[in-house]
């Protein structure tokens, strides 16, 4: 069945557990991480980046995963991730979404607020979840960021406390992604997340708190952080990694060049389903049905 994500995290919240949120941009992740999903008794919240969803991209993607909702005995949220066009939100939440995140993390405070209060108002309407951004998360390969941002992408900056309560009260957003320490994409060093200053969020913030940047990050620091607050983490560098490299390997091994998609997309699924059963379990979302 199909779910807002405010239903998951709030359970998520309550009993101290992250949901690992998958960026899904076909029929075999989808399905790999739905068939995980269900075995480990996990829920499962898929989601769509604007790549995926350009034109009628949007009505096959969403109804394929509406469609699936029935097939499943789980539930299941379908999350716009990181849209930045307003009237494409609309959009997506008249045609199929049941959450979706509006991203005005490079812009500066009174415009993310703004524009974020514009699509919540329009998603709440329509019972829809709205997750947003501050402080900014990178897309750049990096370790460690700074009060001030990082080399590689000097416009990542922590999201700032103090601008917590005041972006809520402007907003009403159901779900808070905040910058303390992770990257979009893979990581050149290890990255150290800012715990300190994600006590000083979950101190002035009653959301759910979200996590971007969860692929190649530490499990123990991502366990750390799930201690502390933070209750949906986004995946998708390690999936598409087990998906690339399981394609990769078979195609190189494999002589007929009419070889059946089943076989040859059979170890690819093997792949993306460990990482994600090995998500579900780190994050402790597995078990939860």
């Amino acid at each position: 069945m199909l779910v807002t994500m405010k239903e998951m995290l709030a359970d998520a919240k309550k009993n101290h557990y992250a949901i690992p949120a998958f960026d899904c941009s076909n029929y075999e992740m989808m399905k790999s991480i739905l068939e995980t999903c269900e075995e480990e008794k996990s829920p499962a919240l898929l989601m769509a980046l604007g790549c995926d969803i350009k034109g009628r991209d949007l009505h096959l993607l969403t109804s394929m995963i509406r469609g699936a909702s029935e097939y499943f005995n789980i539930p299941i949220c379908w999350h716009m991730d990181h849209a930045t066009d307003i009237d494409l939100i609309k959009y997506g939440c008249d045609n199929g979404f049941s959450s979706v995140m509006y991203d005005g993390s490079v812009l500066p405070f009174e415009d993310n607020a703004k524009n974020t209060a514009i699509v919540t108002e329009y998603a709440h309407k329509k019972g829809i979840t709205v997750e947003a951004e501050l402080g900014h998360v990178g897309n750049a390969s990096v370790g460690s960021i700074s009060e001030t941002g990082t080399d590689n992408d000097p416009g990542e900056s922590l999201t700032v406390p103090e601008e917590v309560t005041k972006f809520i009260e402007i907003t009403d957003v159901d779900a808070l992604a905040v910058a303390i320490g992770t990257a979009h994409g893979v990581y050149q060093k290890t990255p150290e997340l800012r715990i300190d200053r994600l006590d000083e969020i979950v101190a002035v913030c009653d959301r759910p708190l979200v996590l971007h940047g969860g692929s190649g990050t530490p499990n123990d620091q991502m366990q750390n952080a799930i201690h502390h607050g933070i209750t949906k983490i986004n995946i998708y560098s390690d999936v598409l990694y087990a998906l690339n490299k399981g394609l990769k390997d078979t195609l190189n091994s494999v002589t007929n060049p009419s070889t059946w998609p089943f076989i040859v997309y059979e170890d690819a699924k093997k792949m993306m389903k460990e990482v994600v059963r090995e998500k579900l379990h780190t994050f402790g979302s597995a078990g939860r049905l």
